[in-house]
C-alpha cells in the first residue's frame, strides 16, 4: 500500500509562488520573504544576516544546535557590454549554460522594473555548416527589440543589471515537478516542509532546529560560509540536488548510478561524517524510506563543505534529491522522491539526542 502524500494543496501552493519568484545569487530576499512568510505558523523566530541568508528557528535557547539546511539561489546572468547597435552581451552569475540560452526569452531587472528581451541567433539558412559555431559565453546575446545602446539604456538597463528567464513551474505527468531553479529552490521547500510536519505532529526536539535557506551557494558555498560561523551548530543536515544519470550522453562509470523516481541520495565523501551518515541510513532502512548511494571525490560542491570545515569541525552529511537537466530551465524531480527527503530528515532528526559529538572515540 502506498504511503499517503505528506504534501498538501497549501505547501504545493507555497512551492509554485517560491519557485516562480526570481532569486538570482545576490538578490534572493525576495525569494527570503516568501520562505519566511510561510514558516511563520512553525517556528519561533528568525535570523536574517548582510547578505540575505534566512533561518527559521524552533526552540533558539537550547544550547545544542541542529541545522538543515538548503540554498536560495538560482543562477542567473548579468549584463556585461551594451554594444551600439542596442544588443547585449552577458557574463555568468553561477553557472548558468551558455548553450540552453539561444531563442530564451529573458527578464532583465532594472529599477524600473522587468524589462523582456530573448537570447537571439542567427537563423539556420544564414549559417555556413562547414563552419557553423555553436554558442558560447562570449557570443550569445540579448536584443530588447532597440536600434541603438541609448535606447536600451532609457529602458533603465544598465551594466550589472541580473538577467533570468521567467520559465515557471509545472507538474508533467502527474509526479515529475519540473521548473527553473529545482537547484535549490526545493531545498528550501523540503526543509520548510520538514519544520510543517515537526509543528503539526507536535514533535518536541530535545536541541534548537536551525533551519537554514543559505544564499550564493552557487558562487561557492559564500552564504553557508557565513551563517555557520554566526549559528556555531553541532550537526549539519544539508539537502541539495545531485544528478540523474540516466539520460543520454552521461557516463554512470564516471557520475555514478542515480535515478528519479527511486529515493534520496546519501553521500559517501571526507566532508561527510560517517557516524551522522550511518544514522541517517539506518533511519532509512528503519523507516522503509528508499535510498541511494553516491560518492564524492575530494568535495561534495555542495554548502556541506562550508558546514563540515567550519568552527573546528561541524558533523555534516548531505541528503541529495535526484534531478533531470541540472542549470536548464527544465530541471525535473520526481515527487516522490521530494517526499522522502522530506521524511527521511524528519525521522532522522526525531533520533538525534542532545549533546551527541558523533565521535568516533566514545
Amino acid at each position: 500500500m502506498a504511503k499517503k502524500s505528506i504534501l498538501n494543496k497549501k505547501s504545493l501552493g507555497f512551492l509554485e509562488k517560491y519557485l516562480n519568484n526570481a532569486a538570482p545569487t545576490g538578490y534572493e530576499w525576495e525569494g527570503q520573504k516568501i520562505w519566511m512568510n510561510y514558516l511563520k505558523p512553525y517556528v519561533d523566530t528568525f535570523i536574517t544576516d548582510t547578505y540575505g541568508s534566512a533561518v527559521a528557528v524552533v526552540n533558539p535557547d537550547a544550547p545544542y544546535k541542529v541545522v538543515i539546511e538548503g540554498h536560495a539561489d538560482e543562477i542567473s546572468w548579468y549584463v556585461n557590454y551594451i554594444s551600439d547597435n542596442g544588443l547585449i552581451y552577458v557574463i555568468r552569475n553561477g553557472g548558468s549554460d551558455h548553450q540552453i540560452a539561444p531563442s530564451k526569452i529573458v527578464n532583465i531587472h532594472t529599477k524600473n522594473g522587468i524589462v523582456k528581451g530573448i537570447f537571439g541567433w542567427p537563423a539556420i539558412h544564414t549559417r555556413d555548416r562547414a563552419k557553423e559555431e555553436p554558442p558560447k559565453p562570449d557570443n550569445i546575446f540579448i536584443d530588447v527589440g532597440c536600434k541603438n545602446k541609448e535606447e536600451v539604456e532609457k529602458l533603465g538597463v544598465h551594466v550589472g543589471c541580473v538577467i533570468t528567464y521567467p520559465d515557471e513551474f509545472h507538474i508533467l505527468n502527474k509526479n515529475n515537478f519540473v521548473c527553473r531553479a529545482l537547484d535549490n529552490r526545493m531545498g528550501g521547500f523540503m526543509i520548510a516542509e520538514v519544520a510543517r510536519l515537526l509543528h503539526e505532529n507536535k514533535k518536541k526536539l530535545p536541541f534548537g532546529l536551525y533551519i537554514t535557506n543559505s544564499v550564493q551557494e552557487e558562487i561557492g558555498l559564500r552564504g553557508a560560509e557565513m551563517i555557520t560561523d554566526t549559528i556555531k551548530p553541532n550537526v549539519a543536515i544539508v539537502t541539495d540536488v545531485t544528478h540523474d544519470t540516466t539520460t543520454p550522453m552521461i557516463d554512470q562509470k564516471k557520475e555514478g548510478a542515480v535515478k528519479n523516481g527511486e529515493g534520496p541520495v546519501i553521500a559517501y565523501a571526507p566532508a561527510v561524517q560517517q557516524k551522522l551518515r550511518d544514522l541517517i541510513t539506518e533511519t532509512a532502512e528503519e523507516k522503509k524510506i528508499p535510498f541511494q548511494r553516491s560518492a564524492l571525490s575530494r568535495a561534495t560542491g555542495t554548502d556541506t563543505d562550508a558546514f563540515a570545515y567550519s568552527n573546528g569541525g561541524v558533523a555534516s552529511a548531505l541528503i541529495s534529491l535526484p534531478l533531470r537537466y541540472m542549470h536548464t530551465t527544465v530541471e525535473m524531480v520526481h515527487r516522490e522522491d521530494v517526499e522522502n527527503v522530506i521524511r527521511l530528515i524528519y525521522e532522522t532528526l526525531l533520533k538525534i539526542k542532545s549533546g551527541d559529538t558523533f565521535s568516533y572515540f566514545d
